[in-house]
């Protein structure tokens, strides 16, 4: 099979309830790549000797860094089926370190027909922990996502 061929969750065998995950293992690189996608050289994330002196004594992931790992897991669950991510929202609660192993847990929270669309929006709920199970952040999402033809 193909990586274009569709393989992921169609629209219409999405139910509420449902429940996926994914985890990731945050590395030095993730630090040094988000600063040079993002733009964000805040010591607090570039600069260690900066960092220990700070409220985390380390260096810490961008928060956007962590938001995307989080959208990660959607865009794997509805691999090739996607048509396009609507929404992504994030709330931060705790620091994440090089070293850290996230977690991000999705729940779909509802399912809207989309007819016109041969699909319909599914709409998500998040929650990311760290090896610890301490919460590191919360989500949302909207994904429009194709129905299965035939």
């Amino acid at each position: 099979m193909s990586t274009l061929e569709a393989r992921g969750a169609w629209f219409d065998e999405v139910r509420a309830g449902e429940v996926f995950a994914s985890s990731l293992t945050v590395t030095e690189t993730h630090l040094v790549l988000g600063a040079g996608l993002i733009g964000d050289f805040n010591p607090h994330h570039t600069d260690e000797e900066y960092a220990r002196r700070g409220g985390f004594g380390t260096r810490v992931l961008h928060g956007m860094m962590t938001s995307a790992i989080m959208g990660a897991a959607v865009g794997m669950y509805f691999h090739g089926t996607a048509i396009a991510y609507l929404e992504h929202n994030a709330r931060f609660e705790a620091p994440v370190k090089p070293g850290d192993t996230i977690t991000s847990t999705w729940t779909v929270v509802e399912v809207v027909p989309k007819p016109a669309r041969n699909g319909g929006i599914v709409v998500l709920e998040a929650v990311a922990r760290n090896q610890d199970g301490v919460v590191v952040a919360r989500g949302s999402g909207k994904i429009l996502v194709m129905a299965r033809e035939g």
